[in-house]
């Protein structure tokens, strides 16, 4: 495996002495709730193993202290993480900052926002490149650019068609449209983005812009809306999250399908189900009779291979920017 996980300083030289040099050092701070925060670990350091290729890449992991944590969560974070501002004492060549669950509906009045804050903004002057997702995306722009998210009128939710600009650095090699999860219930405008001068790599008709670049202080900032980490089943993961919680009238808002979330002969009994919950039937026995597991084997991953090569894309433009440096 090219990744190669450390805690500490006094580690990382130390298994230096014994194994390969790093060509790169990356510090990957985890927002996301207890549900999910396994799951997002390994998706991210999949892809980065997958984009170094043989090269091996040191990653550092970090959390922020005041994201609420359940018990298993909170040991496990005690135990490999490191606090977030530990991340200033030894700058990484990169900087990966994942998405988070929303809670209010001002970003300002997240828990973790100043937090956040300072730790894009010292990116933006400390790292060669940092990679922020989602919620994480949608703070920067509103912290370098004064660029607010807009609430969508229903949650954008499923895999979508993308068109691609194969001029950007990080869609070499890709096909001229590809298709890549979304899940949100925001978004910040193009038109936004092109105004402030974001070079957009990825885009959609349907659901706007999935992957957004440009150089901030000293680093390249790669801003992705879209979900290139998630596997085949993560949306209808999320989607039985939700149901759940309504039927269980632990929520009142409608849960949304996602689109294409499934293997095409899956997709009737699915949107069957959710018809009778949406239309009146809050039965947990629907959900507990529906094969969740096995649809979710069965559902298809069209974007793997892209995520890989958008990774390994992504390393490559680090690296041609540390021999520009260099030379």
């Amino acid at each position: 495996m090219a990744v190669r996980l450390v805690q500490d300083a006094t580690r990382r030289n130390r298994s230096q002495t014994s194994t390969n040099q790093a060509r790169w050092t990356c510090a990957f701070v985890n927002n996301m709730p207890n549900g999910a925060f396994d799951a997002t670990e390994r998706q991210y350091l999949e892809l980065l193993d997958a984009g170094s290729g043989f090269e091996v890449i040191e990653v550092r992991r970090y959390a922020m202290d005041v994201v609420a944590r359940g018990e298993p969560t909170a040991a496990r974070i005690a135990e490999e993480y490191s606090p977030v501002f530990d991340v200033y004492l030894d700058p990484p060549d990169l900087l990966i900052v994942t998405a988070s669950k929303p809670i209010e509906t001002k970003m300002r009045d997240e828990l973790y926002w100043a937090d956040l804050a300072e730790l894009l903004s010292w990116g933006s002057e400390n790292v060669a490149s940092m990679l922020v997702s989602c919620l994480s995306a949608h703070a920067a722009m509103t912290i370098f650019d004064g660029i607010e998210r807009v609430r969508l009128a229903s949650k954008c939710t499923g895999v979508f068609a993308q068109q691609v600009d194969r001029t950007h650095p990080l869609a070499y090699g890709f096909e001229p449209e590809i298709l890549l999860p979304h899940t949100r219930n925001n978004t910040v405008p193009l038109d936004a983005l092109v105004h402030s001068g974001y070079r957009i790599a990825i885009q959609s008709d349907e659901v706007g812009w999935s992957v957004a670049t440009k150089e901030i202080g000293g680093c390249n900032v790669v801003f992705v809306q879209g979900h290139p980490e998630y596997e085949p089943s993560s949306l209808l993961r999320e989607y039985r999250r939700d149901a759940r919680r309504y039927v269980l009238h632990e929520r009142d808002d409608l849960p949304i399908l996602p689109f294409h979330c499934v293997a095409p002969e899956d997709w009737e009994k699915l949107e069957k189900m959710h018809e009778l919950i949406i239309g009146g039937r809050r039965d947990p026995a629907l959900l507990d009779a529906y094969p969740f597991d096995d649809v979710g084997d069965r559902a298809p991953w069209p974007w793997h291979s892209m995520a890989k090569r958008f990774y390994a894309n992504w390393l490559a433009s680090v690296q041609k920017r540390r021999d520009e440096i260099d030379a």
